[in-house]
């Protein structure tokens, strides 16, 4: 039977189930001569009579009644197959949204071509934003996933990605002593991300001053991080930013470790687990299988 057209298929049980070529007709929004046309391809096909045809009606034969139930499983099969090949045209042609922040800047990029790849037609939109936006945006629906600083309410699921610290960023070759960073911020200007555009680097730089050196203020200058790195690789002055940078340093920018207490904060990818999104679990699933995690996405108990 190979080679079949699953229409012969269909008209084959259409008729054997109503027992009627006019009302198998009619259900098949065929003429009766169509029908009787793919009834016949069928039979030479299959090498025999299906069907008793009389006045009244047709019924199937014993190799007709033998074949029924596998012609039947046949059409489940289709059925089958085409509505899941509609769900996967679905969800390769569907949108996510991500944000992400300073933190991931290399991590998040390298996880998203990875799904890119597997799946060229879906929308992949990324957006930098501060970590309480993204909150804001997967509870409210229009972010699927987002890299921010934990922790995070507890209607979201998130897992732990980095422990994040807080290191110096400054001109390559300005100080004799590497460590002092009484003597660079005596030297430079202290520079700063606009905290609006990212509060929690703000907040971090805040305590560690509050705690270390309480008469230097930050000056804001930029609203991005290049920028800002652009800014002191230019020996125009230095800022505190996040250890993690150290992936994405241009030329003639260094870091230095803090001497003092480590101003330590949790990164993570978190999600609302109320919402079900197969593109956003398929992108869990990579950062899984790319960053040493457990591979059951399922990560619904915070922890």
């Amino acid at each position: 039977m190979t080679g079949i057209d699953i229409r012969l298929l269909r008209a084959f049980v259409t008729l054997a189930d109503k027992g009627n070529y006019q009302k198998a007709a009619e259900f098949l929004f065929l003429t009766q001569p169509a029908l009787s046309k793919q009834i016949n391809q069928l039979e030479r096909a299959t090498g025999g009579r299906l069907f008793h045809r009389g006045r009244h009606g047709a019924m199937l034969t014993q190799t007709g009644n033998q074949l029924y139930a596998k012609a039947q499983d046949l059409l489940t099969s289709h059925a089958e197959f085409l509505s899941f090949a509609q769900e996967i045209h679905k969800v390769n042609n569907g949108k996510i949204k991500v944000g992400f922040g300073i933190s991931t800047f290399k991590s998040a990029p390298a996880w998203i071509n990875i799904f890119r790849k597997q799946f060229p037609q879906c929308e992949f939109m990324i957006s930098q934003m501060p970590s309480a936006l993204q909150v804001k945006m997967l509870l409210e629906g229009t972010l699927q996933a987002g890299f921010l600083r934990l922790p995070v309410p507890d209607s979201l699921a998130y897992k732990v990605l980095i422990e994040e610290q807080l290191m110096l960023a400054v001109p390559t070759e300005s100080f004799d002593d590497p460590g002092n960073i009484q003597q660079v911020l005596l030297s430079y200007p202290l520079l700063q991300i606009d905290p609006a555009a990212s509060p929690c680097l703000a907040h971090q730089t805040a305590c560690f001053l509050k705690d270390n050196h309480p008469s230097t203020t930050p000056v804001s200058v930029t609203e991005d991080l290049p920028s800002l790195l652009a800014l002191i690789a230019g020996k125009n002055g230095v800022a505190f930013v996040p250890a993690s940078i150290s992936n994405i340093l241009p030329a003639g920018v260094r870091l230095m470790p803090l001497a003092t207490k480590q101003i330590c904060w949790r990164i993570g990818v978190a999600w609302d687990p109320k919402i079900t999104n197969r593109l956003r679990d398929d992108f869990l699933q990579i950062i899984c299988d790319n960053d040493g995690l457990s591979s059951d996405i399922t990560w619904n108990t915070c922890a």
